[in-house]
């Protein structure tokens, strides 16, 4: 009896000491990409919500070295330097590829990765402290070079056949890296964390109480004022990704033209300010954010609506808001 008594009074401690355990904030901050990383883990287990984080960061470091444009002796750096514009890709790369060229045809060829040239041209890949505007012939020959459908993938090897030269993966390859981590840290057995790059983030469950991720949505016209913000976008075991005319640009004779460039017509793509893209990985969230940009509203809700797993908040150069009909779900009530 006196043990039955013993053994129940231990499985009584043992339940309390169970509901006593309270989830530790750890965060932590890294610079990748040229940009702030912040990771934060809500976690009973401090230590491997730290072995989590770590093992997170060096898988997005891992991507950066291998598929960034500007880290020289990554892969595209590779074949973008190369003579022969043919590089060996394993597993990953052609899946990573496969879908850009997917998001290609949805785009209505509107978002081609090939676009290099033309960011040459208006100064986002130099360093001068002066920018000019580029003539309109300058603007043409980058144009003639700008063609996706000559970019494949033939016998495990990526392949550009002329006039493409270069390819660059700045438009999806955070959204890509930080949805890697979130399956690194998902696989050590973390339940609740945020992954924030600013405009691609990831999210593992909720914070501890069931609470979800609160992340305010800038207002484009005046992004330095968190007053103005637009929206609070509410997020559980969701991705989002951002593209802004307000987040990179560069300033010429006083005027700034944003890196969001048409491939049609060669200049920065001028109706809309904003498009916001919550969907199931940030891969995914930072294409379509910059495909959207270049593609009509009409167009964008037509391929949203049709979508399970994807909203959209958009708004427009006259700061006019538009949303499918599922985003508002997101939204603080």
């Amino acid at each position: 009896m006196k043990k039955i008594l013993f053994l129940l009074f231990l499985s009584v401690i043992g339940l309390f000491g169970c509901g006593n355990k309270k989830s530790q904030k750890i965060s932590k901050e890294r610079t990748l990409f040229g940009t702030h990383i912040i990771i934060t883990v809500y976690d009973e287990d401090s230590k491997k919500a730290e072995k989590a984080i770590e093992a997170a960061f060096n898988e997005i470091e891992r991507i950066d070295n291998k598929f960034n444009t500007k880290k020289i002796g990554s892969i595209i750096d590779q074949i973008n330097s190369s003579k022969g514009k043919k590089i060996k890709l394993d597993s990953e790369g052609k899946e990573i590829f496969s879908k850009v060229k997917e998001l290609y045809e949805v785009s209505d060829k509107k978002y081609d990765i090939t676009i290099s040239p033309l960011m040459d041209v208006w100064g986002f890949t130099t360093y001068a402290s002066e920018k000019k505007l580029p003539s309109k012939q300058e603007i043409d020959k980058a144009l003639s070079k700008i063609d996706y459908s000559k970019v494949s993938i033939k016998d495990d090897y990526l392949l550009f056949e002329k006039p493409v030269e270069k390819i660059d993966t700045g438009s999806f390859l955070k959204g890509y890296a930080i949805s890697r981590a979130k399956l690194i840290m998902e696989e050590i057995g973390i339940n609740s964390a945020l992954i924030t790059s600013i405009s691609s983030i990831e999210t593992i469950g909720t914070k501890p109480g069931s609470k979800k991720w609160r992340i305010s949505l800038q207002n484009p016209s005046n992004p330095n004022d968190s007053s103005k913000n637009l929206a609070i976008v509410n997020l559980d075991d969701k991705a989002m990704g951002v593209s802004g005319d307000y987040q990179t640009f560069v300033e010429i004779d006083g005027k700034r033209y944003h890196h969001i460039l048409d491939v049609k017509t060669g200049y920065p793509v001028s109706d809309k300010k904003m498009v916001v893209v919550i969907c199931e990985d940030a891969f995914t969230a930072d294409m379509l954010s910059t495909a959207f940009f270049s593609m009509p509203i009409k167009e964008i809700l037509k391929y949203v609506e049709d979508k399970k797993n994807v909203d959209v908040f958009i708004v427009d150069a006259d700061s006019k808001i538009t949303t499918s009909t599922g985003f508002n779900y997101f939204l603080k009530k």
